[in-house]
């Protein structure tokens, strides 16, 4: 169905949200992450226009920690997107986007230019730990 995104997998610490091909980054990620005692979502948006405001709207009532992932610039791309959905609706989740910088960035392999921009299934999964593991002081 055009517009729906759909749940790949349940968790309980942190959602992780993609579009396209790299949801199988996430996926692969879910697993190192289970193998650290994290229980990580992952769902796949599917769709940026429209986004899923159902399915944002369940991942937000119950993730205070979720991680965008997208190949693609991270100005103006589904992350943004997703901060916007926050931020007309009111969620104050700790969110972070991996993508592509503002900055060139060399060529090379898909794989290497994912690691250095820090959204390969290894990447994923320290941002994942870091959020999970992070102390607030208040």
């Amino acid at each position: 169905e055009i517009g729906k995104g759909r749940k790949v997998k349940d968790g309980e610490d942190v959602a992780i949200l993609t579009i396209g091909h790299i949801g199988n980054y996430a996926v692969k990620s879910c697993q190192l992450l289970e193998n650290a005692g994290i229980s990580a979502a992952h769902y796949d948006l599917r769709f940026v226009k429209p986004l899923d405001e159902e399915l944002l709207h369940e991942v937000f009532r119950k993730f205070d920690k979720v991680i965008t992932v997208e190949d693609g610039c991270l100005q103006g791309g589904m992350g943004s997107a997703v901060l916007e959905f926050m931020a007309d609706h009111g969620y104050t989740a700790k969110l972070k986007r991996l993508g592509i910088p503002d900055r060139i960035v060399e060529h090379g392999e898909q794989i290497e230019l994912h690691r250095e921009c820090g959204f390969d299934p290894e990447g994923i999964a320290k941002t994942a730990r870091e959020m999970v593991h992070a102390v607030v002081y208040s």
